[in-house]
Formats: C-alpha cells, structure tokens, sequence
C-alpha cells in the first residue's frame, strides 16, 4: 500500500500496460510524439534563425525554446527572476552543497511520461519520495485532535482509517467509473474515455470536492469525510482542495498522479538548466555545439518583460525591463497568466475578449514550506519507553496533522550523513496562517508543533543551519502556487488550453500562445507545463509555414478527433 488513502483500485497484473497522463480531457500521446524518430515537426528554410520570444524561464518556457532551436529557429527567453519557475531549488548557507531543498515541484509521479522524457534526455536520477505510508517512507505517525498513531503499513493506523480508505474507493467506483476509466487510460482507449469523461463534465463541473464526497453513499460519514480531508490520500491531507472543481480531482486519481512519486536527485531545477545548456545533437539550421544558452548574449536570459502589444504585420512586441523593445513573428507566454493582469501592460487585442475573461477567472491555489538542515536522519533512531526498554519504532516519522505543520516529510542521503527535514508543508488558508512570520518565527512555530507530538525529541538540537522558505501567494512573478479550477470553470479551462489551435481565431488574435501548467488541465504537475509547451511549439510551427511528418502528427494535426468536450455557453 502507498498510500494512507490508497487508490481505488490496487493492480494485481503487472503486465497491463504502464500508465501516464493520457487524457481524459485531451487524450494524446505525448510521450510518442517526442519518442518518434522524425521528430517534432518543421519548418519552412526561409523561416530559419526566425527569433520567436519565450516568455518565462520555467519548464515550459525552456522545453519551448529547446524543441523550438532544433527546428532551426532562435529563442529569446524573457525570465524576471531565475531559470526553472517553479522548480526552484535551494541550498542553506553555511552547509554542504549536497544539502537542498525544493521550494516548488518535488514529488513527481511516474505518469509524467513526457516529463520523464528530458529527465531521461539530460540524465537525471531518480529515487522514491518518501509520501505517508509509501514503501520509501520507514514509518508513518498520524496526529489528529490529540491522537497519535504510529504505522509502517495502513494495517498498523485503527480501523477507522481502513474505514475511510474503503469509503475512497467505493466514492471513485460507483460515482466516477474509476476501473474502467484508469484501464482505458492505460489502454489509451480513446472511445471509452471520451465516453465517461463526457458524462462526467456535463454532470459534475458544477461540483465540488467536497460536494461529490457528501453526495456519495460511501462518505455519508462527516467523521470520515474529515478524516479523509486531513489525511488525504497519495501525498496527505486534501482538505484544502474541497471547495475546488471535483474534475480536478479525478484527472489526478485516474492517471494515479497521486502515487508512488519520486524525486529528482541533486534537485529539480536541474532539469530546466541543463536543457537550457544542452547542446542536441539533432538540429537543423544552427552549428553543432549550440545551446539555448549559447543563443543569448552572455548565456543569459532576457529579464522581465513589462509590456506586450501588437503592432503592424500582426507581430508582437515586447518590452523588457533594461527598456529594449523588440518585435517577433511568433510568442510563446509561460509565466502564470495573472502577470497578464497585473505587472505586464498588455494591449487587449492580444488575445480574445473570451480569453481575457478565462485569464481572470484563473483560481490559483497558496503554498508553503519550510526546510532546515540536520546534522543526520535522528529520526531512524529507535525509541525507548519511560523504564528505558527498546520500542522498536523510529523516534520521528513522516508526519500527517491537524496541527500547524500538516504534513513533515524527512529527506535523508543516507547514515550518519546531513539530512534535510520539510517541518511543514501547507496549501491555502493552512499557508496563509503562517504568511507574515519571518523564516525564523515559522520555524519556532512548527518545532512548537512538532514537539507536542514528539516529546521526547528535541528536533532543535540537531539542527545546523538556518531554515529556508517560501510562500508563494506573495512571490511576486507568481502570486500562487498552481490553478485549481473552482466549480463551472471548466469552460475557461478550455479556452486557455486549446489557445494554440489558433486558425480557430480571428487572424489578428494570431502569434502568441499560451502555454505552462496553468493552462493546462492537470495544473499543480510538471507534466503539465511540457504538454502544453509541446502544443505552443507544435503551433509556432504551423504559424511559421511548418509542419509535422505524416508518420508523427502533432497534437493539432489530431485535435478534432480528441479535442477536449465543448459545453453549450448559454
């Protein structure tokens, strides 16, 4: 079991076919369009060495101009801040460079198929995170309203727990086709998952979360309709996202986006900065030896951008913040798209008057953490009783709480070694609790916590730098974490993913495209922002004159026969 709430189903064949995040909204082979030998498509030879700006330095935004300098055309990343986005990785000052923490995107499910892609590409490892109750997690403690309890295993937490896990699994079947949707996704089965998610959209994109739960015979329980809010299943408690759209949810459950995750050793920033310097060895105009890098004077990016606006020939211009101003054929737009509204001036002839409305109703989720250094992983220790007799339980676990912490997560590099520990990780109104304390006060607030679950174990003493954080609501390139559509947005949704199929738009809304995990529909998961940063480049392309080969058609060359279910607006 990996999970204290596992997933509905547990899949006994191990020679059913793998699973990845294949629809159910846009039910395309990404990861066979970027594992095809042809390649990702071209363009005309005319277009060559064509400038095409990036507008954000994140995973999107340098997959983008990656796959965008092969096809022989020259991106010009804009980034405010630093090169990854969201995966953003830190060190402690003071300590040993192997010490990091990720302060965005950590965990990272083996359905990101084409996310795996350029982990692979660039030679990445990968190791199990240790989620509550997984196999990478050595113990589990669950402290809710004063109650502890220790397990290894989901057999060893009370009944009342097996309890909810059932009441997850029999919501998910009876209400939302679970089995058959998750083989069909395995399958890629396209009829089939077009029919359910049909069904599924038209009834429930007016539900919540938590509504869905209520509405089900299996969660007539409030208690555990509670438990299940703080416990969660996959990655913890979930209560947070109970007023969010249900369709969130499912997308997350069907693909198993919520299990048995895995991080990126040395950091998950590494990604985007080694694609940023990588040099393909397939590429088509530009010598060998170059790099995305390598096409920005002084390997750097651009910095902010402050305007964009339209200007004759249907280009697009864009202003920076060193005050040069330059014009482009082609954009591709990958920062969060609430920067649109607030710290871009933008023409409004950019995008449709529909899109603009789509942009604002964005709903973006608040995250927080906080990480410190320890001297080794204390918490492997064995605990004694008050008479001094061996327990055979860790003194500290992978903690789960209604506490001001929520969840703690402990990340070693192996014996007697430093070690990281994440004292608290919380979305919304749990992060905005803690949004005015300085690195040090949270740190006071969650050993507090921590403590009185643990009083035995004095975390402080270990402890050998000082801690780092992040909120991200008050980032100010981000202002929030990730979207998580509320009820009745799915239609939004729609709008912004399917932007890049732009002969659908008048001719003068044409040339910039929108992309990153906002804009796509599984917001929250890396996988997300190389989705939609493939369907940006498969449009740049076909905006230039380009095309795919026939053998390898691209997510546009297909879109009427899976493109995503079109709700009646009156």
């Amino acid at each position: 079991m990996t999970s204290t709430v596992p997933n509905a189903v547990e899949h006994a064949d191990e020679q059913q076919p793998p699973i990845t995040m294949f629809g159910p909204d846009f039910p395309y082979a990404y990861d066979d369009f970027l594992a095809h030998p042809a390649g990702l498509g071209q363009v005309p030879a005319t277009e060559h060495g064509t400038e095409v700006a990036i507008i954000g330095g994140g995973l999107s935004g340098i997959v983008a101009a990656y796959e965008l300098m092969k096809m022989g055309l020259k991106p010009v990343v804009y980034e405010a801040d630093r090169i990854g986005g969201r995966l953003r990785t830190v060190g402690f000052e003071g300590c040993d460079e192997s010490l990091t923490a990720e302060m965005g995107a950590m965990r990272f499910p083996p359905s990101s198929t084409a996310l795996q892609h350029y982990i692979d590409l660039v030679g990445l490892e990968m190791r199990p995170f240790p989620n509550p109750l997984s196999e990478a997690t050595p113990s589990t403690v669950i402290d809710l309203k004063g109650e502890t309890h220790y397990a290894e295993t989901i057999d060893d937490l009370p009944q009342v727990y097996r309890d909810v896990a059932d009441a997850w699994n029999r919501c998910l079947e009876e209400d939302a086709d679970f089995s058959t949707m998750n083989r069909a996704i395995r399958e890629r089965d396209v009829p089939t998952i077009r029919r359910i998610w049909s069904r599924l959209v038209e009834k429930l994109d007016n539900q919540t979360f938590y509504g869905f739960l209520c509405d089900s015979e299996a969660f007539r329980s409030f208690r555990h309709r509670e438990i299940f809010g703080q416990v969660g299943f996959g990655t913890g408690g979930w209560d947070t996202d109970f007023p969010n759209s249900i369709l969130e949810i499912l997308r997350v459950v069907y693909t198993e986006a919520d299990n048995h995750h895995r991080s990126i050793v040395g950091g998950s920033q590494q990604l985007p900065l080694r694609l940023w310097e990588r040099e393909p060895e397939k590429i088509v105009h530009w010598p060998q030896g170059t790099s995305v890098k390598s096409l920005h004077p002084d390997g750097r990016p651009r910095p902010a951008v402050t305007r964009l606006h339209r200007t004759a020939g249907n280009r697009i211009t864009v202003t920076d913040a060193a005050g040069d101003i330059r014009t482009y054929k082609a954009a591709i737009f990958t920062a969060q798209s609430w920067l649109l509204l607030s710290r871009i001036q933008c023409d409004e002839d950019l995008f449709p008057i529909d899109h603009w409305t789509a942009i604002e109703r964005t709903h973006y989720m608040e995250s927080s953490k906080l990480f410190v250094p320890v001297d080794r992983p204390f918490w492997l220790d064995k605990a004694v009783d008050d008479q001094g007799n061996p327990t055979g339980r860790d003194v500290m676990s992978m903690t789960l709480t209604d506490r001001m912490t929520r969840g703690t997560y402990l990340l070693d590099n192996g014996p007697d070694r430093p070690a990281v520990m994440c004292l608290s990780y919380t979305w919304c109104d749990d992060s905005l609790k803690w949004l005015p304390l300085s690195a040090e006060e949270r740190m006071e607030v969650m050993l507090k916590s921590l403590s009185e679950i643990y009083p035995k174990v004095d975390i402080r003493k270990h402890i050998i730098g000082n801690p780092v954080t992040v909120s991200w609501e008050s980032e100010p390139w981000f202002m929030g974490a990730f979207k998580a559509n509320l009820p009745g947005h799915y239609r939004y949704q729609r709008r912004l993913f399917t932007h890049f199929m732009q002969d659908r738009l008048p001719e003068d809304r044409r040339g910039i495209f929108l992309a990153g995990d906002d804009i796509s529909w599984t917001a929250g998961w890396a996988e997300g922002a190389v989705q939609t940063a493939l369907n940006a480049v498969w449009g740049v392309m076909r905006h230039l004159g380009g095309s795919t080969d026939p053998a390898n058609p691209g997510p546009g060359d297909v879109y009427d026969e899976i493109a995503p279910v079109e709700l009646p607006e009156d």
